[in-house]
């Protein structure tokens, strides 16, 4: 999908959930067994796991393209009476460079950007976790632009030590599509 095409979809608030639903079940699971740090968002859609982290005292910062779900995320924001340091910025064009060790733990849930994964882990600091969901193709099917084969996520942390790494049905009730999640910590 295009932005124009995702500032649409939140506008007419086609799925209502985006806004409302409770966390991955990941990300929680995995932000309750560290110490709040330093945590990005990436691909953050409306907000949900980075207003959830900073309610829980994480240091917080969401980047999305739809400048329609940032403006949520900031009033939702607003409203819970925390801060989250959302930015708009174009992705798939680069328009968020990623400082290199700045980040204790860094999400990206339910995007698929091939050429952001370096990005990303360097993006980590040593001894910190990169927590990545991608939606992968159905049994026998190809790869797609926005779908991984099965049994390719975890190719993009080698070196890394893996935490978790499932693939199959989405534990997440927002998400009903296959998925691939890692769970990695940088190498320190």
């Amino acid at each position: 999908m295009t932005v124009a095409e995702w500032n649409e979809r939140y506008r007419t608030r086609e799925r209502a959930d985006d806004f409302s639903a409770a966390p991955t079940p990941l990300v929680v699971e995995t932000a309750q067994q560290m110490c709040a740090g330093q945590a990005l968002d990436v691909a953050c859609g409306a907000g949900r796991h980075a207003l959830w982290l900073a309610t829980r005292g994480w240091s917080t910062a969401a980047v999305d393209g739809s400048e329609v779900a940032i403006a949520a995320l900031r009033s939702k924001a607003e409203q819970l009476g925390v801060t989250v340091d959302a930015r708009v910025a174009n992705l798939a064009r680069g328009e968020f460079p990623m400082e290199e060790a700045r980040w204790d733990l860094v999400l990206m849930c339910y995007y698929l950007q091939r050429d952001l994964f370096d990005s990303l882990k360097n993006s980590v600091v040593p001894g910190g976790l990169a927590l990545v969901i991608v939606h992968i193709v159905e049994s026998g099917g190809e790869p797609t632009p926005t779908r991984l084969g099965r049994g390719v996520l975890h190719t993009y942390f080698e070196g890394w030590e893996i935490l978790h790494r499932y693939e199959g049905e989405s534990r997440d009730p927002a998400h009903h599509r296959p998925v691939s999640e890692i769970v990695a910590r940088r190498p320190a």
